[in-house]
C-alpha cells in the first residue's frame, strides 16, 4: 500500500506545481488554495509511505514523479518546448526511478 500512497503523493506534487505556476506568485486565490491543499496532501501521503519505504527510495521516487510529471504538463498543457535534450533528461530521470524501484526491498 505504501507504493500506492507514494504514487498518489507524486501525482499531487504535479498538481501543486501546476497550480503554483497558475497562482502567479500566489496572487490568485483559487490556484493558491489548490496549491496549498494539494501540497499538504502530497506531503502527508509521502510521510505515510515513508513508514515502510526507505527514505532515499521514497523521496527519490516522489521527486522524480513530480519532476517528470511537471515536465509533461509543461509540454502538453502549457506548450513548453520538448527539445531532444529535455526529452533525454526526462528519460534519464525515468530510468533512475525504475532502477530505484527495482532496488527497493
Amino acid at each position: 500500500m505504501a507504493w500506492v500512497y507514494l504514487l498518489v503523493a507524486g501525482v499531487l506534487e504535479i498538481v501543486w506545481a501546476f497550480f503554483m505556476k497558475q497562482s502567479d506568485g500566489f496572487t490568485k486565490i483559487t490556484p493558491t488554495a489548490i496549491t496549498i491543499v494539494t501540497m499538504i496532501g502530497s506531503f502527508a501521503l509521502l510521510a505515510i509511505a515513508m513508514r515502510s519505504l526507505p527514505l532515499g527510495t521514497a523521496y527519490t521516487i516522489w521527486t522524480g514523479i513530480g519532476a517528470v510529471g511537471a515536465f509533461l504538463v509543461g509540454v502538453f498543457v502549457l506548450g513548453e518546448a520538448a527539445t531532444p535534450m529535455r526529452l533525454a533528461a526526462a528519460g534519464l530521470i525515468v530510468s533512475g526511478l525504475v532502477m530505484m524501484k527495482m532496488s527497493a526491498h
